[in-house]
């Protein structure tokens, strides 16, 4: 079972790089396939999530793909929201969550869809207290279903904000930082988590980060929201799978 921990976190590390995510979207439903009842593939997943968010950001920082400013308000709203998240996902069924899950990827599947690409559109900007509170939002839905909730924050600065994409999802995976930190913290108080599978897939998801932001920043911007379209649909049928078809 190990190797096969260090074969899934190489390989969602490099997603989490690649795509700004905290990788939760595509570690949970593996998890599950591979017999781990969702609740626990959620607290191993915030565990490679801290590791892949916070290396990720490092070097989209060096490179200067990540916009700290904005950044930081919805990071704080959404370390809030996610110990609160953390907190909350013990108390719902595992039916409950999965289709939440299900519903979240296919939102953010529509609202990637319509998002134009530009590699260097105006930013809109917004209130900081706005920022916080959709950073506390998603937070909250976000980590009680185990991902870091750039699938959500991705799609918003990329449709509603006008965010170039690779920028999105530098900011995506920022955010990811807060919020899994947060989640980390909350599942570890009240002892919910398996914590050694956790440092098996974080440890390796290090190097698929960086490989994975390498070939980022070897794409177009129009290649990058085709693929983004890709990793969703392929987690969306994961899902369709293990809910709807056993």
């Amino acid at each position: 079972m190990e190797i096969l921990l260090i074969i899934v976190g190489v390989f969602v590390g490099t997603l989490s790089g690649f795509f700004g995510i905290g990788g939760g979207m595509i570690l949970v439903p593996i998890l599950m396939l591979l017999g781990i009842d969702i609740k626990t593939a959620i607290g191993i997943s915030i565990v490679q999530m801290v590791f892949s968010s916070f290396y990720g950001s490092y070097l989209n920082y060096k490179k200067g793909s990540l916009i700290l400013g904005e950044g930081i308000w919805v990071g704080v709203g959404g370390f809030v929201g996610g110990a609160i998240g953390a907190y909350v996902s013990n108390f719902v069924s595992d039916e409950v969550l999965q289709y939440l899950f299900f519903s979240l990827v296919l939102f953010a599947l529509y609202r990637l869809f319509s998002a134009k690409v530009s590699d260097n559109g105006v930013v809109k900007t917004l209130n900081p207290l706005v920022l916080t509170v959709v950073g506390f939002i998603i937070g909250v839905f976000a980590i009680s279903l185990g991902v870091g909730g750039s699938i959500l924050l991705t799609p918003i600065l990329a449709g509603f904000l006008h965010y170039p994409i690779k920028k999105a999802v530098s900011a995506g995976l920022f955010f990811v930082a807060f919020s899994s930190v947060a989640g980390l913290f909350m599942k570890l108080s009240i002892g919910n988590i398996d914590l050694e599978k956790g440092i098996y897939v974080a440890f390796a998801s290090l190097i698929g980060v960086y490989g994975g932001i390498w070939l980022k920043d070897h794409v177009s911007s129009s290649q990058h929201k085709l693929y983004l379209l890709i990793m969703y649909g392929v987690a969306l049928l994961i899902l369709v799978k293990k809910i709807f078809l056993g």
